[in-house]
C-alpha cells in the first residue's frame, strides 16, 4: 500500500525537527507560567521554613505563613491558567497543521498514488499527535532547561552541600533518559506505521463494504482488521513499556535525591555526620533545602511525562514532511467569456496503466460551441473531461484555453456534472449550493427550477430544505442528476463539462433531461461525454472516439 511518505521518494523534504519547528505554535505565556510556578515554589518553601524556624513566636511566624499561603494560592492560579494556555497552543498547532494537510492534499498531482484513507489518517491521527508536543512538551522542555538551575541556586544559598547532592543525582538520570528516549523513538515510529496501516485498511474496507457483503467475505475481512488491531495494540504496549521505564528512572532518582538531602540535613542538625560538615546548617536553612528539594525534579517530571508526545510528534512530522514539501497546485485558468479550447496531440496515460487512455487527440472547439463526445466505454471520453479539470495526467501534447496552455496538474474553472453527482449529508438546497456556497437563496431556487426539480420539490413537505443523507437516500437517479445540473446553473462559469448526465435513464426521462441540459449549455462552451445519441443530438458537433485513439 502506498504511504504518504512515498509521495515524492526522490525528494528528501524537510527533516522531522524542521517540520515540527514550522508547525508547532510556541506559547511564551505557557513557558513564563512554568517559570513563575518555580518561583512560587521557592516562595512557598521559604515561607514554610521561616514559619517553622519562628514557630515559637506567633507574631514572628505570621508573615512567613502568609507568604506560604500566598505562594500556594499563586501556584493554584498558575495551574489553572497554564492548562488553558497549553490547550490553546495545542489547538492552534493542530488547526494550522490540518489546514496544511488539506492544502497539500489538494495540490496532489493526478496519479500520485496516495489513497483517501491515508490523507484522512494524516489529517486526523498524525496531526493529533502534534497537540501534546505544542501543549505540553515544548513549554516543559524550555522550563526544564532553566527551572532546575533556579531551584539549585536557591538551595545553594541555604546549603551548598544539598545543592551538590541534587546535582550529583542529575547525571545518571540524564543518561537513563537518553537511553530510554532512543528506544522510544524507534517504537513510536513502528506504532505510527501500524496505526496508518490500520486506518487505511479500515477505510478501504468500509468503501468496499457492498462488495464484501455480496461475496460473503465479512468473516475474512473482520479477521484481517482484527489482526491489524492486535498488531497496533502490541506496538502501543511496547511504547508504553519504554514510557514506564523512563518514568520509573525519574522517580527513582527524584526519591533518591530527596532522601539523601533529608538524611544529610537530619544528621547535620544532630551533629552525627561521619565527616566534618563544610557548612553550619540551621533548622531554617535545612527545612528550606528539604522543602524545595522535590521541586528540583518537578520540571523534569513534566518533561518526562510529555517525552512520549515528543517522540510521537517527531514520527508524525517525518511522515507529514513529504506531503508538506509538495509544490503548490497550479492556479486554475478562469476564463471570463466562453473559451476557445484546443487539444493539440494530447496523450493521457495513467501510472498504473500500460496503454494510454487516449493518444494523440486533437480537437478545436469554438467559443460557445457544444460538442458531444461519443464512443464505446473505455475510449477516453471521461479522461478528456478530467484533463480539462486537471484530474488526468497529460503525458504528451497540450491543451490551450484561449491560446493559454494548461499547466501540468492545473485545470480550468468549469461548471461540472459527473456520472454520479457527489451528495453530502444535508439538505437539497445545500447539495445544490455545493457549486457556489455563497449563492443567494433565490438563485438556488431558480437553478432548481431550471434543472427540472420543481415536481420533486413539490412532493416534499420541506421543499429545498428536505434532508438527504450521504448516499442520497430518497432521491431517484434522475433527481440526483438534476441536482448535478442545478449546480451547473448555479455556477456561473463560461465552460460546462458533463459526463454521462443521462446514463441509466429511461427514454422519456432522458428526453426531458436533454431539454434541461440544452438550456444549461446555452451561451457557454460545453463538452458532453455520452453514450446516448439522443443527448448528442442537442450538440452543435458530435465527435466519435475510438478505443486506443
Amino acid at each position: 500500500m502506498t504511504t504518504i511518505a512515498s509521495i515524492n521518494p526522490a525528494a528528501s523534504g524537510p527533516s522531522a525537527p524542521a517540520t515540527l519547528a514550522a508547525l508547532a505554535v510556541r506559547s511564551r505565556t505557557t513557558e513564563a507560567l512554568l517559570l513563575a510556578d518555580t518561583l512560587a515554589a521557592i516562595a512557598f518553601a521559604g515561607g514554610v521554613a521561616g514559619a517553622v524556624f519562628r514557630a515559637r513566636a506567633i507574631l514572628d511566624a505570621a508573615p512567613w505563613l502568609a507568604l506560604a499561603l500566598a505562594a500556594m494560592a499563586a501556584r493554584g492560579g498558575i495551574a489553572l491558567v497554564l492548562a488553558d494556555r497549553a490547550a490553546l497552543a495545542g489547538r492552534r498547532t493542530t488547526t494550522a497543521a490540518r489546514m496544511r494537510v488539506v492544502r497539500a492534499a489538494l495540490a496532489l498531482r493526478p496519479g500520485a498514488g496516495t489513497t483517501a484513507a491515508e490523507l484522512v489518517g494524516a489529517a486526523v491521527d498524525e496531526v493529533d499527535a502534534l497537540d501534546g508536543y505544542a501543549a505540553r512538551f515544548l513549554p516543559a522542555r524550555r522550563a526544564a532547561a532553566v527551572a532546575p538551575l533556579v531551584v539549585l541556586a536557591a538551595i545553594a544559598l541555604a546549603s551548598p552541600v544539598c545543592a551538590a547532592i541534587l546535582a550529583a543525582t542529575l547525571v545518571p538520570f540524564i543518561a537513563a533518559m537518553i537511553l530510554a528516549g532512543g528506544a522510544a523513538a524507534d517504537r513510536s515510529r513502528r506504532q505510527f506505521a501500524a496505526l496508518s496501516r490500520l486506518s487505511a485498511l479500515f477505510a478501504d474496507r468500509v468503501r468496499a463494504l457492498p462488495v464484501i457483503l455480496a461475496f460473503r467475505g465479512e468473516a475474512r475481512e473482520a479477521e484481517r482488521i482484527g489482526a491489524a488491531s492486535e498488531a497496533l495494540a502490541a506496538r502501543t504496549i511496547s511504547v508504553l513499556r519504554v514510557a514506564f521505564l523512563s518514568s520509573g528512572a525519574l522517580e527513582f532518582f527524584a526519591a533518591l535525591s530527596v532522601a539523601l538531602v533529608a538524611v544529610y540535613c537530619g544528621f547535620a542538625l544532630l551533629g552525627l555526620l561521619p565527616f566534618p560538615a563544610p557548612e553550619s546548617l540551621t533548622l531554617g536553612r535545612a527545612f528550606f533545602a528539604l522543602a524545595l528539594a522535590p521541586e528540583f525534579y518537578a520540571p523534569m517530571r513534566r518533561l518526562a511525562a510529555a517525552y512520549h508526545e515528543r517522540q510521537a510528534a517527531e514520527t508524525a512530522a517525518s511522515r507529514l514532511a513529504p506531503l508538506f514539501s509538495l509544490p503548490a497546485s497550479p492556479t486554475a485558468l478562469n476564463p471570463a467569456m466562453p473559451p476557445r479550447i484546443v487539444f493539440d496531440g494530447v496523450t493521457i496515460r495513467y501510472p498504473a496503466s500500460d496503454v494510454p487512455a487516449i493518444a494523440n487527440f486533437s480537437l478545436t472547439i469554438a467559443p460557445g460551441e457544444t460538442v458531444a463526445l461519443v464512443g464505446a466505454s473505455g475510449c477516453g471520453k471521461t479522461s478528456v473531461l478530467h484533463a480539462l479539470l486537471g484530474l488526468a495526467p497529460i503525458t504528451a501534447g497540450a491543451i490551450l484555453i484561449d491560446g493559454q496552455p494548461l499547466q501540468t496538474g492545473g485545470g480550468v474553472a468549469a461548471a461540472w456534472a459527473g456520472q454520479s453527482p457527489l451528495i453530502l449529508p444535508g439538505t437539497i438546497r445545500e447539495a445544490i449550493a455545493l457549486a457556489d456556497p455563497g449563492a443567494a437563496h433565490d438563485r438556488i431556487v431558480q437553478a432548481a427550477m431550471a434543472a427540472g426539480l420543481g415536481s420533486a420539490l413539490a412532493n416534499r413537505q420541506e421543499g429545498l430544505h428536505a434532508p438527504i443523507d450521504a448516499r442520497g437516500g430518497g432521491l431517484s437517479g434522475g433527481e440526483r442528476r438534476r441536482i448535478g445540473l442545478a449546480r451547473v446553473f448555479v455556477k456561473d462559469a463560461p465552460l460546462v463539462l458533463l459526463d454521462e448526465p443521462t446514463a441509466h435513464l429511461d427514454p422519456a426521462a432522458e428526453a426531458e433531461l436533454a431539454v434541461t441540459i440544452a438550456r444549461a449549455c446555452a451561451r457557454r462552451t460545453a463538452i458532453i461525454a455520452t453514450h446516448s445519441m439522443a443527448l448528442a443530438g442537442i450538440a452543435d458537433r458530435v465527435i466519435t472516439l475510438e478505443p486506443g485513439a
